[in-house]
This record gives C-alpha cells, sequence and structure tokens, in this order.
C-alpha cells in the first residue's frame, strides 16, 4: 500500500510539509509506504476547461508543459491520497488548485479514477481561512468519492517550524495517519474479500 501527498506551499520544507510528515510517520509505523511531492517551484498551469481530458479518456490532461500529468498518474497508482497547503488569501495556494482542478477532471472523464482511495488534508496557516481551505480540499476528494480520514488537520504557525508548537494541529496530524492506516487496511481486505 502507498500513500502520496502533495505540499502545495511555494515553501518545500515548510509548515505544510511538516504537518504532512507527522502523518507519514504513523503511516509508516504501519507498514505503508509515502512519497512527498512538493509543487514548490514546479509549474502548474490551470485547467483551460477544453474538455479534451473528456474526448481522450486516457488518463491525462492534454496540457503536457507542466507537473499536472505526473501528479495525476501518482494519484491514479496511490491508495491513499493527503493533499496539504497553507492557507493563501483564505483559501488554497494557486498551484495546489489548479492541480486538483486538473486532477479532478481527468478522473471524472475516466470513470472515477479516485474512486474508494483513502483521502486525508494537511492544512497550514497563520491566522485565518482554514475553513475555506479545507473545504476546497474536502471537496476534491468527496467529489471524486473518496473516503475521508475524518477532519483535516490544522497546524497554527508562521516561521518556518511554528506548527511543531501547535501540539493539537500535531496530534490531529498523527490521528489523520492513523485513521488512514486504518481505512487503507480496511478497504483492501474488502476487496479481496469481494
Amino acid at each position: 500500500m502507498k500513500v502520496v501527498a502533495f505540499n502545495g506551499s511555494p515553501r518545500k520544507n515548510g509548515n505544510t510539509a511538516i504537518l504532512i510528515r507527522y502523518a507519514f510517520r504513523e503511516l509508516t509505523n504501519e507498514g505503508i509506504d509515502t512519497e512527498l511531492v512538493q509543487l514548490a517551484g514546479k509549474r502548474v498551469r490551470g485547467c483551460t476547461a477544453c474538455m479534451k481530458c473528456f474526448e481522450n479518456r486516457d488518463r491525462r490532461c492534454v496540457i503536457e508543459n507542466d507537473v499536472a500529468n505526473s501528479c495525476i498518474e501518482k494519484m491514479i497508482a496511490a491508495d491513499g491520497i493527503i493533499l496539504g497547503s497553507p492557507v493563501y488569501f483564505t483559501d488554497v495556494t494557486a498551484e495546489m488548485k489548479a492541480l486538483i482542478d486538473r486532477a479532478g477532471f481527468v478522473s471524472m472523464a475516466n470513470g472515477g479514477l479516485f474512486r474508494r482511495k483513502v483521502g486525508a488534508a494537511a492544512i497550514a496557516l497563520r491566522r485565518a481561512g482554514a475553513m475555506h481551505t479545507a473545504d476546497t480540499l474536502l471537496h476534491f476528494m468527496l467529489a471524486g468519492d473518496m473516503i475521508l480520514t475524518g477532519f483535516p488537520g490544522i497546524g497554527v504557525g508562521s516561521a518556518i517550524g511554528d506548527v511543531e508548537q501547535d501540539r493539537e494541529g500535531v496530534e490531529r496530524m498523527m490521528v489523520i495517519g492513523k485513521n488512514m492506516a486504518w481505512l487503507l487496511k480496511a478497504v483492501e481486505q474488502a476487496q479481496r474479500s469481494g
């Protein structure tokens, strides 16, 4: 089993990545492989609503000059997906929004590529906007018929590393990791028993 996480922060190893790694620690303890994809410094164009994914149905977006298709491939191959974003103007970063818009369209165009995958969200913020950011991330998962681990992990901090002082945020990410491991094993068992 494998969980892939996407860090939508422009800060490669900032507070969002720190939160994700707390969930990864619990997943690793349960024998589940993890991979962190950092969108920092990578180009992710927004969806153009060209609808070519519905014509082609090849599990790809027709925009080829950025990392979106490699991210979509990783999402398809994974059993679980964690989406992480800091709060930017009370929502996800532009990179994360571009990724989920395009991945969501490709998934729908191909019959629901993320259906029954286990999903979770991690949010780093300084002050406000956590719930709107959570809505954006969780709505992507709900629209894709994913199974959610529960309430997202929300860590408060400004400077890199500050979220580690938010004990409740750190503990929530650890619970997410444990819940995700349990759900992944339950889904695997259900699939085996038919």
